[in-house]
């Protein structure tokens, strides 16, 4: 589909991945388990993790994955080059099956996001961010692979904002708390009108990416995999992901996995 041998590795493994996804979200039985942090794990989120390691695999490079999250630092530190992969995020979105769920798959290098897919399985959507390449949104995905199609819409989308239009900001369905309250009230004062929108998984980076939204603020815990597909195609599209209090763009591969709080603009 891409010039970019790379890219279409990791557009492969997110279309497959999304494919065992759905087999078992229309299936019913999810085999949902509790991890020692108390998220849920499903039968999902393991065959869509071995979906994509079995793919990247020819890349030679290494996976972090939610899934295979337990390498050693002293491991991981020696990697300038790798796959940062959650198999399915919006594990909650997929339980409660209101489809805000996604493949997110990332290539790090020296710890920024160079390129990412985002994948859609029930909307069969394609986000993709690639360096200089650009951010793109495939929709019907999986026909377009299939098919060897190349319909791309150039991200962000290119809309005239009226005066009266409100600043769009979107959140988490599971993590609405008083900080991003407490931001919003902020951005009143610059933007009167503000539409709060609420979505689950990375769809709400991509939802900046594509300009459905003006911002996106987290303050709330994520995990470095929970983000760096969507930061590649904010990058990508011309934006950026930057820690909370600061404008220093989030880094990748760190010793703690957690990402500190976030804004993407």
């Amino acid at each position: 589909m891409f010039h970019d041998a790379m890219v279409n590795m990791a557009i492969d493994a997110a279309l497959e991945a999304g494919k065992a996804i759905l087999d078992i979200y229309h299936n019913g039985d999810f085999g949902v388990e509790m991890k020692s942090d108390n998220s849920p794990l499903t039968l999902a989120d393991k065959a869509a993790h071995e979906v994509i390691v079995r793919i990247l695999k020819p890349s030679g490079l290494p996976v972090l994955s939610e899934e295979g999250r337990s390498i050693p630092y002293a491991e991981r530190s020696r990697w300038n080059r790798f796959w940062m992969v959650d198999p399915l995020d919006g594990t909650k979105e997929f339980i409660s099956r209101n489809g805000e769920f996604t493949v997110n798959i990332a290539l790090i290098e020296d710890g920024a996001p160079v390129m990412g897919v985002v994948y859609v399985p029930v909307l069969d959507e394609l986000y993709v961010g690639a360096g200089g390449n650009g951010a793109f949104l495939l929709q019907q995905a999986s026909i377009q692979a299939s098919t060897g199609e190349h319909n791309r819409q150039i991200l962000p989308k290119k809309y005239v904002r009226s005066p009266g239009d409100p600043y769009r900001v979107v959140g988490s369905r599971s993590h609405l708390n008083e900080e991003t309250l407490a931001f919003v009230e902020e951005l009143r004062r610059e933007h009167p009108a503000i539409e709060m929108v609420q979505r689950g998984s990375s769809l709400k980076i991509c939802m900046v990416a594509s300009g459905d939204a003006d911002c996106y603020p987290r303050f709330g815990p994520t995990m470095e995999w929970d983000t760096a597909a969507g930061h590649a195609v904010v990058r990508a599209a011309g934006k950026r992901v930057v820690e909370a209090g600061s404008e220093e763009e989030l880094r990748y591969n760190k010793s703690d996995l957690l990402n500190p709080f976030f804004i993407v603009w």
